[in-house]
């Protein structure tokens, strides 16, 4: 299931992950969003963001959901709470590997949640 961005065909996994990570930017984060109808949001690219620091500042790492959850709970103090249910309204398919998918990471092996 390849990607078309600007006269361009994005490889893809049998899953939709790209082959290519270097061909990830944000106009393809978009593409790949409007597919699987996640509306990017200012606090959908703060997840995208944080998964991309861990990944290549991090030895690769593809946070779960709790640390994420841990993560943003300081992140975001504007709300009242923060849990697996605020992830999963900015990525109704697993915020680990739906916004993996977005943030033009691998396909993590996991199954996530805790």
């Amino acid at each position: 299931m390849p990607y078309e961005l600007n006269g361009k065909t994005i490889e893809t996994n049998a899953n939709g992950y790209i082959n290519d990570l270097d061909e990830w930017n944000k106009d393809l984060a978009g593409v790949i969003a409007s597919e699987q109808e996640v509306e990017l949001t200012e606090k959908s690219w703060d997840v995208i963001n944080y998964l991309r620091d861990e990944y290549f500042n991090n030895g690769g790492n593809q946070p779960n959901e709790r640390h994420m959850i841990k993560y943003f709970k300081a992140l975001w103090t504007d709300m009242d709470k923060v849990d697996s249910k605020t992830l999963y309204t900015l990525f109704p398919r697993g915020p680990a590997k739906q916004a993996g998918m977005i943030a033009g990471l691998p396909e993590t092996k996991r199954k996530g949640g805790y």
